[in-house]
């Protein structure tokens, strides 16, 4: 008789789980299915950067990719069966990837429609030009890990050449440098350091700060890293690190490695010369060297509105410091993740008489799991307000027009300053005049 109970407790406890699991897939698989909708408004989307693409006949279903994933809705399960459903929110990292248990996942460039523009270059990260080479976000690899990677890889070309096919390492002769590292971020930063642990002679130009995109990323953002492991540094051991811990280490590396370094220039050219040297042309002056390793990013030239009154000195592209709008009425216009971290980010330090955020459309699909939770209860918490399907149409001295999409009506809102976080241009047509080839992926490894 107990054992016969103890059974039925069993059996209890064992349908009680499965209802309760069954209802959390189906509240996750209706989530899904919203950024599925919302996003259709948007017509086929491409992640800028690597994405997973899922092979059908292979999938089993098992959900460990979504497990895997720590953007969250950037891939679930639909119908029993693993789909990316927010290309937008993939930052290519490859957790899901790698969690697949039988393989059906492998990341990718663009779509089979729709196609990405990347710089060709080989597994050494050399272009179609001897002696130039693209790394880092300018290549398509956005996280910070395989940014160093990159960086450390193209470096060790340029040190020891390629034996294999007889080809010597490439260095300066007269005045010029054996490499010249443009852009200090973390895939440039990696570079010069390899190529000063092996005694060369390099030089880093840097157009704003040691650190690159990361000066510019919203207080308190947080950015995954795993190991990093920095050429005459060390390794350094963090899941994930905030904006102000990674300038700090950005800062620390500088110091303790010292870099030969030129700041507040900007590259705007390059020419073949006769002996093989490539001249370096940038705002400062001319540079010339055997290697040009460009670790530019690809924040490229922000994007406008184009709407009157963004002449004005209270428009600007970026955030930096909350307290620079101390007092004042902001509005924060986007919805991808740098829109809702920057808005997050003035909420935050609560020194803003009021923080708005401006979006097109009508959800924050665009956004990483977390972020999209962390707007969402700031927003209920009266902390930021929201303005969704509305776009800006004018711009005046101490206040914002709006147009709401779902009657056409206009609200004209108190504002002081406006932040546009729309995108930018990407300096496809920079590489372009440097003579390298551009190809688009579409849906390639």
């Amino acid at each position: 008789m107990e054992s016969n109970l103890v059974l039925v407790a069993i059996v209890a406890v064992s349908i009680i789980g499965y209802l309760l699991w069954e209802r959390a897939d189906r509240a996750r698989e209706k989530t899904a299915a919203a950024v599925v909708e919302d996003l259709a408004e948007m017509g086929e989307l491409v992640a800028s950067s690597l994405n997973p693409r899922v092979d059908p006949d292979r999938c089993i279903g098992s959900g460990a990719c979504v497990q895997g994933c720590p953007e969250k809705i950037v891939i679930a399960l639909l119908g029993g069966q693993a789909k990316l459903v927010n290309p937008l929110g993939c930052v290519g990292h490859g957790a899901c990837e790698a969690a697949c248990p039988v393989g059906a996942i492998e990341l990718v460039y663009g779509t089979l429609t729709r196609g990405v523009e990347l710089p060709r270059v080989d597994p050494n990260f050399q272009c179609n030009q001897k002696g130039v080479y693209i790394i880092g976000e300018l290549g398509g690899m956005g996280l910070i890990r395989n940014a160093i990677e990159q960086g450390q890889k193209a470096a060790e070309h340029v040190v020891s050449g390629s034996p294999e096919l007889e080809q010597p390492p490439r260095r300066g002769t007269g005045d010029a440098h054996d490499a010249i590292v443009v852009g200090a971020g973390p895939a440039g930063i990696a570079a010069t350091l390899r190529l000063m642990e092996a005694g060369l002679d390099v030089l880093l130009l840097e157009r704003e700060g040691f650190g690159g995109t990361i000066l510019h990323y919203p207080r308190a953002k947080l950015v995954m890293t795993g190991t990093l492991d920095i050429p005459l540094y060390g390794k350094v051991r963090r899941r994930t690190m905030r904006k102000e811990e990674l300038v700090a280490l950005w800062r620390d590396i500088g110091e303790r490695t010292r870099p030969p370094m030129v700041l507040g220039e900007l590259v705007e050219a390059l020419s073949l010369e006769p002996d093989g040297m490539w001249r370096v042309y940038s705002s400062g002056g001319e540079r010339r060297a055997a290697n040009v390793m460009l670790a530019l990013g690809v924040r490229g030239s922000p994007r406008k509105l184009e709407v009157p009154g963004e002449e004005q000195g209270k428009v600007v592209y970026g955030l930096l410091e909350p307290q620079e709008f101390a007092g004042r009425h902001a509005l924060v216009v986007g919805g991808g993740n740098s829109a809702v971290e920057s808005a997050l980010a003035l909420a935050d330090a609560g020194c803003c008489a009021s923080v708005t955020l401006s979006y097109r459309k009508g959800a924050f699909a665009r956004c990483r799991g977390d972020n999209r939770m962390r707007i969402e209860q700031a927003i209920d918490a009266g902390r930021v307000r929201v303005r969704l399907s509305t776009e800006v149409e004018e711009i005046a001295e101490d206040t914002v027009l709006l147009r709401h999409a779902a009657d056409g009506r206009h609200e004209r809102i108190a504002n002081d300053a406006v932040i546009v976080q729309i995108g930018g241009t990407p300096p496809a047509a920079l590489l372009r005049s440097f003579g390298v080839e551009i190809v688009t992926k579409f849906g390639e490894a």
